[in-house]
């Protein structure tokens, strides 16, 4: 039983083939506490083109081609689902069924577009490190949304399955465990006092850029649903690749 919640993790926020036995609210908490775990790990695999020598911008490009491809890109389109809902100004109940569409507007294109770009041109400085505490920054906005004073915008979907089972002490001690291992990454004799602390100011810049988005989504929409979490991850990972080149 004390797996579930890791292979729900798994199975919903990454391509890693993982058999899910149980999914209920308790599971679903327990996965949404362990995403940034899940993060590490896709952080790991993703920044493998980066060690290969070659152009920055091209291993760069082909490590979030590659991290889109570990999530199948279920991020990345409720970026796009969410900007394009946001964008259209329309009601709350209108905006979640353009969300609902399978289709891409403008806005969804621009989000998409736009963040990519910065992620890549921040990730040719700050290199494999910095992908990972973007990867495990972006997941731990996940533990934070689902907490019990954040509703699901609808009565169904992977929001309504995820929303408030996160207790906030529980988001508290994973933030702190993630700012512990993602502060230990750059550690090597000699390494600069900088290079030491971007990657907890990078973690936490994310985490406060993707919660200006979650209050914005509250109010336009009431509250969380899959496509919302999507966005949080990919602006998490974009701020904290953004500062983390900018401080390290």
């Amino acid at each position: 039983m004390s797996l579930d919640g890791l292979r729900f993790a798994l199975g919903t926020l990454s391509v890693f083939p993982v058999r899910v036995t149980r999914v209920d609210r308790v599971v679903a908490g327990r996965a949404m506490a362990l995403a940034p775990a899940v993060g590490l790990a896709l952080g790991a695999v993703a920044a493998l083109p980066l060690l290969l020598p070659g152009p920055p911008l091209l291993g760069a490009a082909l490590a979030l081609g590659l991290l889109a491809v570990l999530t199948r890109g279920l991020h990345l389109d409720g970026l796009a689902d969410l900007a394009d809902g946001l964008g259209s100004g329309k009601p709350a109940a209108q905006a979640l069924d353009i969300m609902k569409k399978s289709d891409i507007g403008p806005f969804g294109v621009t989000a998409i577009l736009f963040t990519v770009l910065v992620q890549a041109a921040a990730l040719t400085e700050t290199g494999a490190i910095g992908l990972v505490t973007a990867c495990v920054a972006g997941r731990l906005t996940l533990a934070w949304a689902c907490r019990p004073a954040v509703p699901a915008a609808r009565p169904d979907g992977l929001g309504a399955t995820v929303a408030g089972t996160v207790r906030t002490r529980t988001a508290l001690l994973v933030t702190v465990a993630a700012l512990v291992v993602t502060a230990a990454l750059p550690l090597r004799p000699g390494v600069p006092v900088r290079e030491l602390v971007a990657p907890p100011v990078a973690l936490l810049a994310g985490l406060a850029a993707a919660s200006f988005l979650l209050v914005r989504a509250r109010r336009r929409l009431g509250g969380i649903t899959g496509d919302v979490l999507g966005a949080l991850v990919e602006t998490a990972a974009a701020a904290a690749l953004v500062v983390y080149a900018l401080v390290g």
